[in-house]
């Protein structure tokens, strides 16, 4: 599959500097302007590809608040298994854990529930940056005695995949790497 649609959304990406950070605002990893029905579709299309082709079987689909709700949404129906959201709201249920997430341009935390030992899991995302959010979560889903079959992620900005890969022995997946290069995206498909 070529992923087409989602290349074309990339190449004309606005980005928003916050600090040194370049933050790109697209359709499917911000939902602006709007995301288009078609570059949903290829991209669940790709990630269902590789969770049948890599994550073997799994109990759920595990994604981060708030993009990662539309790709795991479609994901759990077009694949009838149910999925969870780690969320930034504390509900303080008996089983919930805290995650601080620390990210390129924030801090803040994230709480997972609904999880437990023995569950086998994807984790699909819209977009992997600097890891910290991501290494947080691996190391708490660890701490609890999930087992993550694979982690698919739709746009990759940087160099923190291959360092997480390495620290948790684990397999990223992403759909397309990005980089920006004199305040424009260039795009690599994976």
């Amino acid at each position: 599959m070529s992923l087409e649609h989602l290349k074309k959304s990339l190449e004309g990406t606005p980005i928003v500097k916050k600090g040194e950070y370049s933050y790109l605002v697209n359709p499917l990893t911000d939902g602006i302007p709007e995301i288009k029905p078609e570059l949903l579709e290829e991209v669940i299309h790709k990630m269902q590809e590789l969770i049948e082709e890599k994550c073997g079987q799994i109990d759920k689909i595990v994604t981060i608040e708030s993009m990662g709700i539309p790709l795991a949404t479609a994901l759990s129906l077009n694949l009838n298994i149910p999925f969870t959201i780690i969320r930034k709201r504390k509900y303080d249920l008996s089983d919930e854990v805290s995650v601080e997430q620390v990210t390129g341009y924030s801090k803040s935390k994230l709480y997972i529930n609904g999880l437990k030992k023995g569950d086998k899991i994807v984790i699909v995302d819209d977009v992997l940056s600097t890891g910290g959010t991501l290494r947080a979560i691996i190391a708490a889903l660890k701490q609890i005695g999930v087992i993550i079959e694979c982690i698919l992620i739709a746009v990759d900005k940087g160099n923190a995949s291959r360092e997480i890969m390495d620290k948790f022995n684990i397999s990223i997946t992403a759909l397309v790497n990005v980089e920006v290069v004199d305040g424009k995206v260039t795009t690599k498909i994976t």
